[in-house]
């Protein structure tokens, strides 16, 4: 059964379309056919082969870039539900909003950008992630790319991100009503992401000892409120155990923050249409002040002593010693590239292509090419 859609949320029936017409689908919402076009891509399919924090040559107990991608998924259903947003909108743009990620993580994608800003341009994945939809996917007889649905396009490029008709990144994107903010299932979608990965490189970093009980109590006040209650349930209980039931409230914690506040934003501010949310003052979402401030202070824990953690260097070096010659040895041997790239150099210039095609390796195939070359 089909919940109802608060006055807010984006209905289908309000799309501004596909870029190519399609006939409507007799049994599938316009946003449920995104969702299905986004999965059965290659981009997609790569995410699992793609770091999220620990290399996967550390251990393959951690997450990945797609099993991250399908918590956040999870994490936008509830949320998407509870506030009476159109989940199937949701659902597409949190199970997209990584597909154009690097190998390597973020460290690939910084220095991808690094070195296409050598060459005038830049890299982002949110911006790359709209080529892979618009271009780079080729499954369909009538067009190129995946012939989105204008708000899906518009939310893979905007949910993380406020633009302006001033701006100017190397991708056009003057389309994409840049002086207005995304509806709010785009919107939600950079919230559910950072839940998902505070709250999993927490679990990840425990499980692999970089992050210890005594850190976590010491320096993370939410973690400690949790556990010290978890302690008092389940007193005989395994560390670990504890650890992963403070972590699964945790979620639970900031969900239920992010879905409390935001509803009384949006009943303070009398938003009752798509409208009103693109043409408020600032975006719509967010946690309480106590928990927003706690989050912080868990994004900070987690940047000093996971993230930035001796033993994460060593891995961070070598994937920017190895983009880098593999950026280096295409551009001078451009021939090696395969065909369905070197043939669109002359539209779009060597050093993009060499940037799209080391973009879209995993991590194993980078790996693979790198010890070719070397």
């Amino acid at each position: 059964m089909r919940m109802e859609l608060a006055p807010y949320a984006l209905r289908d029936e309000l799309t501004e379309g596909r870029r190519y017409p399609e006939d409507s689908h007799p049994y599938r919402s316009e946003y449920q056919r995104d969702r299905d076009r986004i999965v059965h891509t290659k981009a997609f399919r790569r995410l699992e082969n793609k770091t999220q924090v620990f290399d996967p040559d550390y251990s393959d107990h951690f997450r990945n870039r797609l099993t991250h991608t399908i918590e956040v998924g999870q994490i936008t259903r509830t949320i998407s539900q509870a506030l009476g947003l159109n989940i199937d909108f949701c659902e597409v743009l949190a199970l997209s909003h990584d597909i154009g990620h690097p190998p390597f993580s973020h460290e690939g994608e910084k220095i991808l950008n690094q070195l296409m800003k050598e060459h005038g341009s830049g890299f982002e994945h949110n911006l790359h992630a709209l080529r892979i939809v618009e271009d780079f996917e080729e499954k369909y007889a009538a067009f190129r790319g995946l012939n989105l649905t204008f708000e899906v396009r518009e939310g893979i490029i905007k949910h993380s991100r406020d633009y302006t008709s001033d701006d100017e990144p190397y991708v056009d994107i003057q389309e994409y009503r840049l002086e207005e903010f995304p509806p709010l299932e785009a919107q939600l979608i950079d919230l559910a992401d950072e839940i998902a990965y505070n709250t999993a490189d927490l679990d990840d970093g425990y499980d692999s000892g970089f992050l210890t009980l005594e850190q976590m109590v010491e320096q993370v006040e939410m973690f400690r409120t949790t556990y010290r209650q978890v302690e008092e349930r389940y007193t005989d209980t395994l560390e670990k155990l504890k650890v992963s039931e403070t972590v699964r409230q945790l979620i639970n914690i900031l969900v239920t923050s992010l879905v409390s506040e935001s509803r009384e934003i949006l009943e303070a501010q009398a938003i009752d249409s798509v409208e009103k949310v693109r043409r408020a003052e600032t975006r719509l979402l967010g946690f309480d002040e106590k928990i927003a401030q706690q989050n912080r202070e868990l994004k900070f824990f987690l940047h000093r002593n996971l993230y930035d953690h001796e033993i994460m260097r060593e891995p961070r070096k070598r994937a920017q010693r190895l983009i880098e010659k593999l950026f280096v040895y295409y551009v001078e041997n451009p021939r090696k590239l395969p065909e369905s790239h070197s043939s669109r150099i002359s539209l779009l210039g060597l050093e993009r292509i060499v940037c799209d095609y080391i973009a879209g390796m995993t991590d194993n195939y980078a790996q693979v090419k790198f010890l070719e070359i070397s």
